[in-house]
């Protein structure tokens, strides 16, 4: 059976999946359009996104919880635009 991650956790991960794709080198002869590099990037911020994505809908979620998400969601939005645009 699956661990259960306190909600406090999963933001916590999620955050740091996205320094993660943040602090990727950006590779010297590709640059920014590198597939490699645009696939680890996206794949980071989805592991962020998907690491929060239910915790709004459970019942024991707080308002203070849901703000978080959504910053979160807001943090990887822009993290993707800073890094492949």
């Amino acid at each position: 059976m699956a661990k259960l991650i306190p909600a406090a956790e999963r933001i916590i991960r999620a955050r740091k999946l996205i320094q993660q794709a943040r602090d990727l080198p950006v590779p010297p002869e590709g640059g920014r359009s590198d597939f490699s590099y645009v696939a680890n990037v996206k794949d980071l911020l989805r592991q962020a996104r998907d690491f929060v994505k239910f915790i709004s809908m459970t019942p024991s979620a707080s308002a203070e919880i849901k703000e978080e998400i959504k910053r979160i969601y807001q943090e990887a939005e822009q993290a993707d635009g800073e890094l492949l645009r």
